[in-house]
């Protein structure tokens, strides 16, 4: 209520705006759920109840051993033995109940999947009289790289193969023990072949890609295993049932990626990920800030796309998201866009308006361009982590120009209390928490990597004669500043990744600030040409007057 009352009487005064600024509406209860121990025992508790039903849902001469009850007790034990494996090597992906719900509830999609292909394979009359032609379709419907494949897509290469391991496990307590031995084999290949082929995967046409690899696979394996007749057992099988056995494998492969990547828009929003295809879609330079930009802030526009590419080189030296990286930096400093005359790469160097604000109120100016970039990133519903490299790109960084500007004031002034011509009152305090921005500081890799390379290049600006060593100083003295002052403390980077992104930097840099050569043998050439083509001209129009006279 007070702050509402001072705000209205600053308002009346033109000190305050009337516009509000969004802000980002994080929901605390969304993140209490997300880490509750509580849900997570409820996510457990319903992954194994699941595996359960479908292991007593399958046809008793399908269940491993023909015994429900005994599947279920080792489908227990293989499930804690993948608790323990989960929390050991992906403790990020454990400690969110949204990410745990993702990667098991997409293996039990799949073992959904593996029984849903029993039941219409009971369907078929033509299978279901012949117990041997119905375990060789089973075998092909079966879409053994559909966790694999999207967890490869949406969490990354780890996952995916905990998804491809455990899956294929679980499956083998749901069909017959004669195919135990083809499923696991099934489930282990086609999984791998799933997760190499869709590895930082950044267009949706290799999804369809992978689809093909895994169908192949699938079908040289139908053939090793007996699914399929070989050469010398096609004379007894009909042609006719081989090309559809062969189409069926290679569909089953093509339709799984297909409902992979119709599914991952759905994924994305419902699970808060971003995949590098959607990265890739947002990298476009076409986006209305980023037009806006070019106009009103051409400085900041460039900035902004050395910033990316120092980042993007960076982060693939490190094994960091490349293309999140050059996205985010795109967008880093569109804050820019409220005030751009007040930055240094867009200020002219005759009409400085700082010139004419005091340096707290100057420092005030710079910091706005973080709130009001947050704001306009939620005005145009940019990504979440975009929006996080907005506020964390400076950390709890000082302004130092404005910062030591204002200590200098503070001296000037106290020099003229000393001599009689100003109050001590007049004395300015200066506090240097005021020239830090409100942070916080970078919290993951990337955000980190996109705070350097904002910083190396805007300091690069001011080099002279950049040669490999100055340029390579420059970098080791600003990376070394910011981790004295603990801007890196909470970003997820080891000391041997600064080397390399430090070097990253280096090389970078000099491709960017080279000088070029100078050829004295070409420009003495060029200097001798434009006199013989003066003399010609001199001596053309000479002729040309004697010409006329003698007329």
């Amino acid at each position: 209520m007070i702050r509402s009352l001072k705000r209205l009487q600053l308002q009346r005064r033109g000190l305050a705006t009337t516009r509000r600024r969004r802000k980002q509406s994080e929901s605390d209860l969304r993140q209490r759920i997300d880490q509750s121990a509580i849900v997570k025992t409820l996510i457990f508790l319903a992954f194994f109840g699941g595996l359960v039903g479908l292991i007593y849902s399958t046809p008793v001469t399908r269940v491993f051993g023909q015994d429900p009850l005994k599947a279920s007790i080792i489908g227990g034990l293989v499930f804690l033995a993948s608790l323990v494996q989960f929390f050991a090597n992906h403790p990020i992906s454990f400690a969110q109940n949204s990410r745990t719900l993702l990667m098991f509830g997409a293996v039990l999609v799949q073992l959904a999947c593996v029984r849903l292909c029993g039941i219409v394979v009971d369907l078929l009359p033509a299978l279901s009289q012949d117990a041997e032609t119905s375990r060789h379709f089973l075998f092909l419907l079966m879409p053994f790289a559909l966790a694999p494949m999207a967890l490869s897509v949406l969490l990354g290469r780890r996952q995916a193969v905990f998804a491809t391991i455990f899956g294929g496990i679980f499956g083998c307590l749901m069909v017959d023990q004669s195919m135990v031995y083809d499923f696991l084999l099934g489930s282990l290949l086609a999984g791998m072949v799933a997760v190499y082929a869709t590895h930082d995967l950044r267009k949706r046409g290799r999804l369809m890609r992978a689809g093909c690899y895994v169908g192949l696979i699938s079908l040289v394996l139908a053939f090793m295993l007996g699914h399929i007749p070989l050469m010398n057992e096609l004379r007894a099988a009909s042609p006719r049932v081989i090309g559809v056995q062969i189409i069926t494998v290679l569909l089953v492969g093509i339709i799984t990626a297909g409902i992979v990547g119709g599914f991952l828009p759905l994924l994305e929003a419902v699970f808060g990920i971003t995949t590098n295809i959607t990265w890739l879609e947002l990298a476009d330079l076409n986006h209305k800030l980023l037009k806006r930009m070019t106009i009103e802030a051409p400085g900041t526009y460039h900035h902004s796309l050395v910033v990316a590419r120092l980042a993007e080189s960076a982060a693939e030296s490190v094994g960091a998201n490349a293309t999140q990286c050059q996205v985010c930096a795109y967008f880093h400093d569109i804050g820019k866009l409220v005030k751009p005359r007040y930055f240094i790469e867009n200020i002219n160097p005759e009409d400085n308006p700082h010139d004419d604000l005091s340096p707290s109120m100057s420092v005030l100016v710079i910091h706005s361009h973080v709130k009001e970039g947050v704001d306009l990133a939620l005005k145009h519903k940019l990504k979440g982590p975009i929006i996080d490299v907005i506020q964390e790109h400076h950390g709890t960084s000082l302004v130092y120009y404005f910062y030591r500007r204002a200590l200098d004031k503070q001296e000037e002034i106290r020099k003229l209390v000393e001599e009689g011509n100003a109050h001590e009152e007049d004395i300015p305090e200066v506090n240097e928490e005021d020239f830090r921005y409100a942070g916080p500081v970078p919290q993951t890799k990337e955000s980190a990597i996109i705070s350097l390379a904002d910083s190396v290049e805007s300091a690069s600006r001011s080099l002279e004669k950049p040669t490999h060593s100055k340029i390579e100083q420059l970098v080791e003295d600003i990376v070394a500043m910011r981790v004295k002052d603990g801007q890196l403390d909470d970003a997820d980077l080891t000391l041997r990744e600064l080397a390399l992104v430090k070097e990253s930097f280096t090389k970078t840099l000099i491709s960017m600030l080279h000088t070029r050569i100078a050829y004295p043998k070409a420009a003495k050439k060029l200097h001798e040409t434009q006199a013989l083509m003066k003399k010609d001209a001199t001596h053309g129009a000479s002729k040309g007057l004697r010409v006329i006279d003698a007329a």
